[in-house]
């Protein structure tokens, strides 16, 4: 039976990582910082962003996302090691992406990677210290978002 503490640290985590994803997707951009660490280092170099601090990582999507008609950053299978105040994570994201091709036309693509996250808990709660996103496959892109073919 897992103790109290853990069961708490596990939910607490679970919503966290929840919450990221609910921000991205609703643009609340004002809650992005919240969700990490003020010296995190967020690595999106595998899926073709870039690797940085929270405010640089805020400005590359309040750039990047209006491009999307619609995504969604769906999160789950959580693998959680936690180890008094800090965790690892490593979660699956499947990440539907629609863009607008005009004329009511769209095109759709799929993004499959793993978040892995450094967490540690802070004195407002659980926080990530490290995110970095772990590419598994793009599927459909369309031709000026493709990656080289010798990405990972």
């Amino acid at each position: 039976m897992l103790p109290l503490q853990e069961i708490s640290d596990r939910l607490e985590i679970d919503e966290l990582l929840v919450r990221y994803s609910h921000v991205i997707d609703s643009g609340s951009w004002e809650e992005f910082a919240d969700v990490f660490t003020e010296d995190a280092v967020i690595d999106y170099t595998e899926m073709g962003g870039p690797r940085g601090g929270v405010g640089e990582t805020l400005r590359f999507l309040q750039a990047a996302m209006p491009h999307f008609l619609s995504y969604q950053h769906l999160v789950s299978n959580t693998v959680l090691h936690i180890d008094g105040d800090t965790a690892t994570a490593r979660s699956i994201c499947h990440n539907p992406m629609v863009l607008d091709r005009g004329e009511g036309r769209t095109h759709v693509f799929f993004c499959g990677l793993w978040y892995r996250d450094t967490l540690v808990r802070t004195a407002r709660g659980w926080r990530i210290r490290e995110r970095y996103e772990e590419r598994s496959y793009v599927h459909n892109a369309p031709d000026e978002l493709a990656q080289p073919t010798d990405a990972p």
